[in-house]
């Protein structure tokens, strides 16, 4: 039986800008007016007015950095982290027209992934394992200074098993110490803490796996227990064998869908709690019933979606410079 659909409300995706030499990964959605991005090239772009119009900053002496992430608190603070090392996170108070250098880290092996914030004080950062030890720093004040909290987490990582700095969004925070993070690679886990990074639960992932290009790419959570991931293999970004995954139980176990989406994503966002979107380099796909069913709505390759969070502004980022919009 074909799943059905509401006709009632339609969906569409529109430019807002594009054709920018820069593949856009970091996004954060402020307000319907203020809006983030961050990208290769040492870019960093912001909008005050819902995206008519564009500014793009390049942080000096960075200028050769993939910004995979970033978080903006409005539209003169934000934290913006690289991939690769050496690894920087860098954030601006005055809307990017000067940077301070608040972590550097060197070694070799150092990968930084994804960050989030509970507050406007405290977030986490987790990176690619270093001697199996998933690499895992906070912050207690706004990303002035970094704490290296990687010793909290017991498990060891898996030989193979990393994470995707896709979308910067394997991680999620919710109020009150509540964050999930997900590897991928040889297998798929989901790392808890109910308590700002202190203590750690562990829960298999069955999401597509045991390549390195493959697992989950974009998690989110609508609240305690309800969440999702998306992922795949991004070298067969149109195969959808086995590429979202849902939980009732904050993460615990892990249901497919009736219709799943059309190919690999990359990110995912709840609009509201029935409402989910995903998207990646094959294409967007809705879901109006809590992620049960997937109707593709769009072709377009991004790499990353975001809803306002004081609002109802939907952001999407992909490569050369592409930012859209959501129509709803």
């Amino acid at each position: 039986m074909a799943p059905f659909f509401c006709d009632a409300q339609t969906f569409s995706v529109k430019a807002l800008t594009e054709n920018t030499k820069t593949s856009l990964r970091g996004l954060s959605v402020v307000t319907d007016k203020v809006v983030w991005v961050s990208g290769s090239n040492g870019s960093v772009g912001k909008t005050l007015d819902g995206g008519a119009t564009w500014q793009w900053i390049k942080p000096k002496g960075y200028e050769k950095l993939d910004f995979r992430d970033i978080e903006a608190f409005n539209e003169k603070e934000a934290v913006v982290v690289n991939a690769g090392s050496p690894a920087y996170i860098l954030k601006t108070v005055d809307g990017g027209e000067s940077w301070t250098e608040s972590y550097k880290n060197v070694d070799t092996a150092i990968f930084l992934d994804g960050l989030g914030f509970w507050d406007k004080n405290k977030a986490i950062i987790f990176g690619d394992p270093i001697s199996n030890k998933m690499q895992l720093l906070k912050t207690i004040d706004a990303g002035k200074s970094w704490l290296n909290i990687s010793d909290n987490l017991k498990f060891p990582l898996a030989k193979g098993e990393a994470a995707f700095a896709a979308s910067g969004t394997t991680v999620k925070t919710l109020p009150g110490g509540k964050v999930w993070i997900s590897s991928g690679g040889t297998v798929s886990n989901i790392y808890y803490s109910g308590d700002y990074g202190l203590n750690w639960q562990v829960f298999k992932c069955q999401i597509w796996q045991g390549e390195n290009s493959t697992g989950p790419f974009g998690m989110d959570f609508y609240d305690a227990k309800n969440g999702v991931v998306v992922g795949g293999n991004y070298v067969k970004d149109k195969e959808n064998s086995n590429n979202v995954l849902l939980t009732a139980d904050g993460g615990k176990t892990w249901t497919k869908p009736e219709s799943p989406v059309l190919g690999y994503r990359s990110g995912v966002t709840y609009l509201d709690k029935n409402t989910l979107i995903a998207t990646g380099t094959s294409g967007t796909d809705i879901s109006t019933d809590g992620g049960k069913n997937w109707k593709h709505i769009s072709d377009i390759s991004f790499n990353s979606v975001q809803k306002s969070k004081k609002g109802n502004l939907v952001v999407f980022a992909g490569n050369k410079g592409f930012i859209y919009r959501l129509f709803y």
